[in-house]
């Protein structure tokens, strides 16, 4: 480990939305880390501010505002989509209007973003890292519309990196399951957060820290040739439940 070296962003300005809480606060912490100058975009401040990390409050789903505030910056390197997320609610539950907002912050705010920093990213031979789930890539009951959504968002990244390359590079993350400050909400406390974590290949959640690691990585000269990747930070996955069931049924 004593040959390893933090990939270097110096002088290089990064977009991250969402970036004030969880694990947007954890890539703006990464990218400040390295050397960059960051900003971080949400609709409210962040409870605890990251030390070297500017706040511009910004509503993503307002297509006018995001192209004003692009066309602001004097400079912009990499852009960092990771605004996002959606309740638990299973597709019955609520109308096609409520699902579709869930769409719309998870999938075209993050196309309404890029589209709005292509300029300053094109000038800058810059980097567009996008924040998808593994929810993208299976059922993904009770979140139906946000498992779509990032598919959709890793399938745009693909089709975004072949249209925009040579000048801008553009992968995904696609994340596993995360220990946040809002674990509780989704596990159920330590317990259930250990319960869910036995199910990791690793042994645990992943950490905001993690997520901002790779996401350094995908941005900086070292994935110089890296674009249209997609980059699975999950642990290993998750076991598969049949050798549990097959395992259950030899004990018998």
């Amino acid at each position: 480990m004593d040959n390893f070296r933090q990939p270097q962003l110096s002088g290089r300005t990064v977009v991250v939305t969402g970036g004030t809480r969880g694990v947007g606060a954890g890539i703006a912490k990464a990218f400040v880390q390295a050397g960059a100058q960051v900003v971080a975009c949400a609709r409210r401040p962040p409870e605890v501010p990251v030390e070297g990390v500017e706040f511009a409050s910004l509503d993503l789903r307002d297509p006018p505002a995001v192209r004003a505030f692009f066309a602001a910056l004097p400079r912009l390197d990499v852009l960092v989509n990771n605004a996002g997320g959606g309740p638990y609610r299973r597709l019955a539950d609520a109308d096609a209007e409520r699902h579709a907002r869930v769409v719309e912050l998870n999938l075209l705010a993050p196309l309404t973003a890029s589209l709005a920093a292509y300029e300053h990213l094109r000038r800058a031979k810059g980097a567009v890292v996008m924040i998808g789930s593994v929810s993208g890539s299976r059922p993904s009951p009770g979140s139906a519309a946000y498992g779509a959504a990032k598919a959709g968002l890793e399938n745009l990244a693909r089709s975004m990196a072949v249209e925009w390359a040579p000048e801008v590079r553009v992968n995904t993350l696609v994340v596993g399951m995360v220990r946040t400050e809002l674990a509780h909400l989704h596990y159920g406390g330590e317990d259930g957060v250990d319960a869910v974590s036995r199910t990791v290949p690793l042994g645990r959640l992943a950490t905001p820290a993690d997520v901002g690691a790779a996401a350094v990585f995908l941005a900086s000269d070292a994935a110089a040739y890296i674009s249209g990747a997609s980059l699975l930070v999950h642990g290993g996955g998750e076991r598969p439940a049949f050798l549990d069931a097959a395992t259950a049924n030899k004990e018998m």
